[in-house]
């Protein structure tokens, strides 16, 4: 079953040459079932490269996708037009009274910045309370997971003393978890962050469970049992370019960036790296989604009662 997104999203094009099922909005008023509502809260200053990469692994799922996409309602974009953003996003203030099954938080490049100094840190505290209430199934990625175990729990982060930058080997420490069936044992995630998660910190309840581990760069992702919510600090959704665009990015910078490791094919910069993560991708995406429609309600609007 196919994904629907706006008529005239750029990256409706894209998904189409890869051959990815794309659904306008008069063939999807046809089908006489209920979508599964999924927001993508975007916080990358790309925004039309992210919404590509989650738009290609939430479309990977027998089941029809409504997805939304939504912005910080208080803060102007540098890197995106805004009359791009008022064509395709909604402000988060504009979808704060609606219900989703699934709600997507995002990274964003400010790992430098205590929480509190972030600008929008107080609607990001309004967001992650209101996934507890309208969300089904939230899932926080990269900046997003330090902010929410931050927010729900007081977990520190710790600063790295360099960059976790290139694709590394990770382990299951839960393979019975649904979020994980059908997972390798072992397997390679591009990871791309400043910061780990302190372990001392985690609280001793129990209420949160590491699924999967990385004796390289640390604890990957979390499942949060006590605010339902899933915690991934790495990126499956990396597309191939992703890390060698994130080095010229730094070189231009002036940031005097390392190679990303265990990515270019004999650490030759010229040479096309190749995606060993995607099959694990499609896959976690659709264990997410199943587990999402398999539990949440059918009436939407029973959500968080």
């Amino acid at each position: 079953m196919p994904i629907r997104i706006p008529d005239n999203l750029p990256a409706r094009k894209i998904l189409e040459a890869e051959n990815v099922d794309v659904m306008d909005s008069s063939r999807a008023i046809r089908q006489d079932i209920r979508p599964l509502k999924i927001g993508l809260l975007n916080l990358m200053p790309n925004k039309q490269r992210t919404e590509t990469q989650f738009a290609r692994l939430i479309a990977a799922t027998p089941l029809q996708i409504d997805l939304t996409l939504v912005r910080i309602s208080d803060h102007k974009s540098r890197n995106t037009p805004e009359e791009y953003l008022l064509e395709f996003y909604s402000k988060w203030e504009e979808v704060r009274e609606k219900k989703f099954d699934g709600f997507i938080v995002t990274g964003a490049p400010i790992a430098h910045l205590p929480f509190e100094e972030v600008r929008y840190w107080p609607e990001m505290v309004e967001i992650m309370n209101w996934t507890q209430t309208n969300v089904h199934g939230p899932l926080f990625i990269c900046w997003a997971v330090q902010a929410a175990l931050y927010h729900f729990h007081g977990v520190k982060r710790k600063r790295r003393k360099e960059k976790a930058f290139g694709v590394f080997r990770h382990q299951l420490t839960n393979p019975l978890s649904p979020f994980l069936r059908g997972f390798s044992d072992d397997f390679a995630l591009p990871v791309s962050r400043y910061n780990d998660i302190d372990r001392d910190s985690l609280p001793k309840d129990g209420s949160l469970e590491i699924l999967i581990d990385s004796d390289e760069v640390g604890i990957c992702m979390l499942e949060d049992k006590k605010y339902r919510a899933l915690y991934m600090l790495n990126h499956f959704e990396y597309d191939n370019l992703t890390l060698a665009n994130e080095y010229v990015r730094d070189l231009e910078a002036g940031l005097n960036p390392s190679l990303p490791k265990n990515y270019f094919p004999d650490d030759d910069f010229n040479k096309q790296p190749l995606n060993i993560w995607r099959a694990t991708g499609y896959l976690f995406f659709q264990n997410w989604i199943n587990e999402i429609y398999q539990t949440t309600p059918f009436d939407i609007e029973k959500i968080g009662t």
